[in-house]
């Protein structure tokens, strides 16, 4: 599957669904930790991340929404 990361910090995947990407900062003020643990937690599998061209990591943000509420869907 092919994606693409924008300049504009979304994420659009090759069926054109487009969705915003958080940066550790703004994850790690979400759970209450540290950005550096966030990071952590995608290098150990935890969370899922996608990487920008410059090789930033980035979190999309419905599976940060699916890890806060893992009993709703979408």
């Amino acid at each position: 599957m092919t994606s693409i990361v924008s300049p504009d910090g979304t994420f659009t995947t090759e069926t054109g669904a487009t969705e915003r990407l958080l940066t550790p900062a703004e994850v790690a003020r979400v759970f209450g930790v540290d950005p550096k643990t966030v990071n952590r937690w995608a290098l150990t599998g935890k969370i899922p991340s996608v990487r920008t061209p410059s090789g930033q990591r980035r979190y999309r943000e419905g599976d940060i929404r699916a890890l806060l509420h893992p009993d709703r869907q979408g």
